[in-house]
């Protein structure tokens, strides 16, 4: 006698319905069975969000790892190591976002808040006017506009 096996959608019903009744049933609480895994790249944007930049790097790194052409994340690996203060591996990052996306408004705004920081105004000025060119009235161009400016103003005079 062959045996046969229900079809997935059947299969799939049958385990819904054994696990909604399963604390009738008596077996027990499922409330903690392990959570599907999180995506990565949400948990490190919260923990951006909170300022934790060096914690937020590993999940950064597993998003990279599932979503290897995903500019966002390459952006948010160059923003995370510049606020750490590892600015040859943000320029890296932000490089790979823009060859993943030329037109990343985000990398050009964060890698000229890089250039800025290390004190290469004609760099800046040079991603500020590639930005032009995708937009003028988005955050990212008035944000690192206002960098700019404020980095010439605080220069001395001479």
């Amino acid at each position: 006698m062959t045996r046969r096996t229900a079809p997935a959608p059947l299969a799939a019903a049958a385990l819904a319905l054994a696990l909604l009744a399963a604390p009738a049933l008596g077996m027990g609480d499922l409330s903690n069975m392990p959570a599907a895994p999180s995506d990565p790249l949400a948990a490190a944007e919260a923990l951006i969000k909170q300022e934790k930049y060096a914690e937020a790097i590993p999940d950064l790194r597993e998003a990279a790892r599932l979503a290897p052409k995903n500019a966002d994340v390459f952006n948010w690996l160059g923003y995370t190591h510049r606020k750490t203060g590892q600015y040859d591996a943000a320029l890296g990052y932000y490089t790979q976002a823009l060859t993943l996306d030329p037109r990343h408004k985000g990398a050009h705004e964060y890698l000229g808040e890089l250039y800025l920081e290390t004190r290469q105004l004609p760099k800046a000025e040079a991603l500020l006017a590639n930005l032009a060119t995708i937009c003028t009235d988005c955050e990212e161009y008035q944000e690192l506009a206002e960098a700019v400016a404020k980095f010439k103003a605080a220069q001395p005079k001479s």
